[in-house]
């Protein structure tokens, strides 16, 4: 049998979150920091720990079947590769940031300056669509030092929460797009049996992350009511009480709108309301 490999990172900030996607897939096997492959045990798998640019050319060339690795690193370096499924984590955007004290209203003053970034695939497209000519200046390492060291007049770079912008004297000022974790294959291999069959696994722990398992009683009486709030996967389950005129509703609640839904049973008398968290939800 053909054994899959899956390059995920090696560190950095979505080595954590996809270990934990994995392991939550049912997958046995070891995170070796030192190591570069890690077989696993029950499933014929084998992981490799890389450089987050290395994955996608990795998945494009064959040595890998199916990666982890973030939209910005994809498109910085402009493979071809299919995209399976998003992940969910390791969200964050890239935007051009220039210092507090900057004066620019609009992407035309960009125009003659120079921006500092570790992205210059993407940066020169984004200026290009935009008709900006800029000096990009392509670092690697701390970015966001350069306009106080007099390197650039502004930069382009991830930004998560902002605080790295601050604490260095920037603001942003353009965004440019959007990035999460992604499932990545070689063309053709979301055709496998195997990759159908770890797709399958990853998505049914997705699932189970945007819901919540709900048991509540409710009175036969408002039962229609109470059913109209509880979508389920396929619809809920209903079982009688021993007391008269009463049933338990079993059922999944989207976890984005969790709490306005369960205010709303409780105004339709629903009780007795318990919440579960859902492993996985395989359709």
């Amino acid at each position: 049998m053909k054994t899959l490999k899956i390059a995920i990172q090696k560190s950095g900030r979505l080595n954590e979150k996809s270990v934990e996607l994995l392991k939550n897939c049912g997958l046995n096997f070891e995170n070796y920091k030192s190591s570069l492959i890690s077989p696993v045990s029950n499933f014929p798998l084998e992981i490799l720990f890389l450089r987050d640019d290395d994955i996608p050319e990795y998945v494009q060339d064959g040595i890998a079947d199916l990666g982890i690795v973030g939209e910005n690193v994809i498109q910085e370096t402009g493979v071809d590769v299919s995209y399976l499924q998003r992940l969910g984590f390791g969200k964050c955007s890239l935007k051009i940031a220039v210092p507090n004290t900057a004066n620019y209203q609009s992407l035309s003053d960009l125009n003659g300056e120079s921006i500092a970034t570790s992205y210059p695939n993407i940066l020169e497209k984004f200026l290009g669509e935009n008709n900006i000519k800029a000096d990009i200046r392509t670092i690697s390492g701390s970015v966001e030092i350069s306009p106080g060291l007099g390197l650039a007049n502004a930069i382009f770079d991830i930004v998560s929460t902002g605080g790295t912008l601050k604490s260095n004297g920037l603001k942003p000022f353009a965004d440019v797009m959007s990035s999460e974790a992604v499932l990545i294959g070689r063309k053709g291999s979301e055709n496998e049996d195997l990759v159908k069959e770890l797709i399958q696994r990853i998505q049914s722990v997705l699932r189970a992350k945007e819901t919540k398992y709900v048991v509540l009683n409710a009175p036969k009486d408002n039962l229609q009511t109470i059913i109209d709030l509880l979508p389920g996967v396929k619809s809920p389950s209903v079982v009688p009480l021993a007391e008269e005129g009463w049933v338990a509703i079993h059922t999944v609640i989207p976890e984005r709108d969790f709490w306005e839904r369960i205010s709303k049973l409780k105004e339709a008398g629903a009780q007795g309301i318990v919440v579960m968290p859902i492993e996985k939800i395989i359709l």
